[in-house]
């Protein structure tokens, strides 16, 4: 009678899991116990860090805003309530890009942030 194995199948899992890792470092990408569990932690690390990149550019776009608003005399948080104020919907992200991009609009929300905190 014949031994049957289970070599393909298992072959074609090790090859899968290898081809994953073939960017890892050392033996993490060529050893299948180690590459087992840095697979792993970097699927773990891939998932929390796609939450994490969302924090990471609003901060940003923060930071550019509120350089953009003290170029024009203003703080941040003034600049936010301005905004507001005078029912300027405009987004964060949108912010950020006229106050790198173009200067003369971000001057013009400014002024019209600072009417808006004057009235």
């Amino acid at each position: 009678m014949v031994r049957v194995t289970n070599s393909v199948q298992a072959r074609k899992r090790t090859k899968k899991l290898l081809k994953r890792c073939s960017g890892f470092y050392g033996d993490r990408k060529n050893h299948l116990r180690l590459s087992k569990d840095a697979l792993m932690t970097a699927l773990a690390n891939n998932y929390k860090h796609r939450k994490l990149r969302k924090r990471d550019f609003r901060s940003l776009w923060i930071t550019r805003i509120g350089v953009g608003a003290k170029i024009n005399g203003l703080s941040y948080s003034r600049l936010i309530d301005g905004l507001k104020r005078v029912k300027c919907e405009i987004n964060r992200k949108m912010l950020a890009e006229l106050a790198i991009q173009d200067p003369a609009a971000f001057t013009v929300l400014a002024v019209k942030a600072k009417q808006g905190l004057a009235a």
